[in-house]
This record gives C-alpha cells, structure tokens and sequence, in this order.
C-alpha cells in the first residue's frame, strides 16, 4: 500500500478506529444490559413521558362542561365494542340505548369526560389495575374505546355546531388519553434530572 502522507493517513485511521470503537460500544450491552439504542430510545420515552403529564390543566378545562348535558348519538366500528363502551358510559353515570352499532348516550359532559380523565390519570401512572377494576376488562383496550368513542363524540358535536364543547372532549383525547395509553407502563423522568445527558 502506498502512502503519500504518513501524518494525514494516522489521523485517517486514528478516526477509522475511534469510529469503530464507539459504533461497538453503543451496540453492547454497556448500559445497564442495554445497548446504546436500546437505552437511548427508553429514556427518550421516558423524558418524553415527564414533559407530557396535561391532566391537570385538561381538568380545569372539563369543569367548564360540568352539567352540560350531553346527548348524541354514535355508530361504532365493530359490534364486538358496543357492551364496553357503553359500559364506559354508564360507569360514568350516563344513559346509553344500543341498537346494532349504534349507541344513544345521554349524561352529563363534564361527569363523562371527568372520568375519562381519571381513567387516563390512573394509566399514566402505570395503574392499569384501577382501570380493570372499574370496567372488568382490559385497561389498554378500554383506553382505546374511550379514544374511539370519545373521537365520534367529538365530531358529532362539531357537526351539531357545538365548538366549545368540542375542543374540550378533542383535549381529552389528544392531552390525555393519547399520551396515558402511549406511556403506559414506562417510568415518567423530568429532564432536569438528566441535564448531563443532555
């Protein structure tokens, strides 16, 4: 092999190297058993899970519908979902008819999403048990029917024009359904707490 220029050539492999070195650390096991991707996506998910907790500002939103009265009908997707959705409901005090897939709800707004909000609170807080508790069923799955029946809820209720109402049940589902169901059962850490990292 001919080399032209010794020194440029040993910095060329001294990087080649360090390179190397640095790609094999980060696929080994060096982090508490973990690679380096694997590590590096858990405690994205994890500071992404401390910056996300909205409950409580979305709470204060829901007292404004509190005794507004809901009344609305939707269509579901599957005719397997309509017993647990409407068991959503009813938990929270509402009154649901079903027919096919079709379910006639009528409650109290502020009451429904109330307890929307504490079904996500309990599974950002990685208590999933308190959801099975309080529906005899999967929590992730009533997670997901909160967010599907609470997304036809909330365009039926642009449809009847009723904005305000709306945008409160849209914060419900984007500010604290999503992020409890996503986050579940991973460990919430403030940035603050891994200013070194960063």
């Amino acid at each position: 092999m001919l080399v032209r220029n010794k020194k440029t050539f040993s910095i060329g492999v001294f990087f080649a190297i360090t390179f190397l070195v640095v790609l094999a650390l980060i696929f080994s096991p060096v982090f508490n058993g973990k690679n380096g991707l694997v590590f590096s996506d858990d405690m994205f998910n994890k500071l992404s899970k401390g910056s996300s907790y909205f409950i409580p500002k979305v709470a204060k939103s829901v007292e404004k519908v509190n005794g507004k009265a809901l009344s609305v009908n939707i269509k579901l997707d599957k005719a397997e979902d309509v017993e647990n959705i409407a068991k959503l409901f009813t938990t929270a005090g509402a009154t649901v008819e079903t027919r096919d897939v079709q379910l006639k709800i009528h409650g109290d707004l502020g009451v429904i999403l109330s307890s929307a909000l504490k079904d996500a609170d309990s599974m950002y807080n990685n208590d999933g048990k308190a959801v099975v508790d309080r529906y005899g069923y999967d929590e992730k799955t009533a997670m997901k029917n909160w967010w599907g029946a609470l997304s036809k809820v909330d365009k039926e209720l642009k449809k009847e024009k009723l904005i305000a109402e709306a945008k409160v049940v849209s914060d419900v589902v984007k500010k604290a359904l999503e992020p409890a169901y996503n986050f579940y059962q991973i460990d919430a850490n403030k940035v603050a707490d891994h200013a070194g990292m960063m």
